[in-house]
């Protein structure tokens, strides 16, 4: 789990969440009150949301982020961990405690141990699988 996560606020625009995606080579960032957890901005947030709608680069955050997501707590362990992940189709999973934002599992976490391979394998193969939401992207 990485525990330094970049961050953005509600008062930040949607160009300088792109920046800051550029800057740390990321591709999800989480949005916070403080530490209290309000939901994520993804690239592809910034994109479907954004600038395919025509949103300007001074557009508010708010506006383009995923509110609705999949959590886990601390004590979660890999394998719960992984198997949400696959559940969920997410490749990024935030870890918060009382609602406060206190880390990130990714995919790649899960893949860097040798114990945990197949589940990585796993939840890595059922979140690439096409669901009906990108096959009617797709067409």
């Amino acid at each position: 789990m990485t525990t330094d996560c970049v961050t953005v606020t509600m008062q930040d625009n949607i160009y300088e969440v792109a920046v800051k995606m550029k800057e740390h080579n990321i591709g999800i960032i989480p949005v916070v009150d403080n530490k209290k957890l309000i939901g994520v901005a993804t690239d592809r947030d910034l994109v479907i949301r954004g600038y395919a709608e025509k949103k300007s680069g001074s557009t508010a955050v708010e506006e383009v982020i995923s509110k609705n997501i999949t959590t886990a707590s601390p004590d979660t362990n890999i394998n719960d961990a992984a198997n949400l992940m696959a559940e969920q189709q997410i490749r990024r999973l935030p870890v918060v405690e009382n609602g406060d934002l206190v880390g990130i599992v990714a995919i790649g976490d899960l893949a860097v141990r040798d114990i945990f391979e197949n589940e990585a394998s796993d939840a890595l193969s059922k979140i690439s699988e096409p669901t009906q939401e990108s096959q009617n992207f797709a067409h």
